[in-house]
């Protein structure tokens, strides 16, 4: 997927090149295309899932946090990269950390037949986002102890809570959305272009 003439992939090896605290940055690719990640990145062959792919790049982390994010948020910032670290190490009880927005929606949760079951109290509701900073063994020992819930992981941060991490909330801006729609590229190329890039 192309925005402002470049994969999405390279917005954000860029953030996280430009980041102070990030050493090596690996990159999980569908297998085969590995030669079209840039220089200055490690690719491997990601996974079936989300989790799998995760695991694949964690075999090659040797720091005691890794970071992990999506290529579809493509307006991720160098400093909230940089938050997000500062703030695990600043936290020794913490395994994570990870970017979310609060929500400003009224959310609903549907019952049988479209019918609203429960309207759900929007106060304590957040948007996940990625980043998302682990402590890395705890990373590992939650993708090695819950192999049948890595399929249906949404985020890394859900197996972690499963194990009994405690993971801690960053506020984020809403800008650091997920391209996943044709409006979603629509709005991110507009806030590239407020920022000039």
């Amino acid at each position: 997927m192309q925005l402002g003439g470049r994969a999405l992939l390279h917005w954000s090896l860029d953030a996280f090149a430009e980041a102070r605290c990030i050493g090596a940055v690996i990159v999980a690719v569908p297998s085969g295309a590995e030669d079209r990640v840039p220089e200055g990145a490690v690719a491997v062959p990601g996974g079936a899932s989300r989790s799998e792919s995760v695991a694949a790049g964690l075999e090659r982390v040797e720091s005691e946090l890794v970071a992990v994010h999506d290529a579809a948020r493509p307006l991720v910032t160098p400093e909230l990269i940089d938050e997000l670290v500062t703030r695990l190490l600043d936290r020794p009880d913490a395994a994570a950390v990870i970017a979310a927005a609060p929500i400003t929606d009224t959310v609903k949760r549907a019952g049988e037949a479209d019918e609203v079951a429960e309207t759900m109290d929007r106060d304590e509701l957040w948007a996940v986002q990625t980043p998302q900073v682990f402590r890395t063994a705890a990373l590992r020992e939650a993708l090695d102890t819950a192999p049948e819930r890595i399929a249906a992981a949404t985020d890394d941060a859900m197996l972690v809570e499963q194990a009994g991490g405690r993971v801690l909330l960053h506020p984020s801006s809403p800008a650091n959305l997920k391209v996943t729609t044709p409006l979603d590229l629509g709005i991110a190329e507009l806030l590239l272009s407020e920022r000039g890039t």
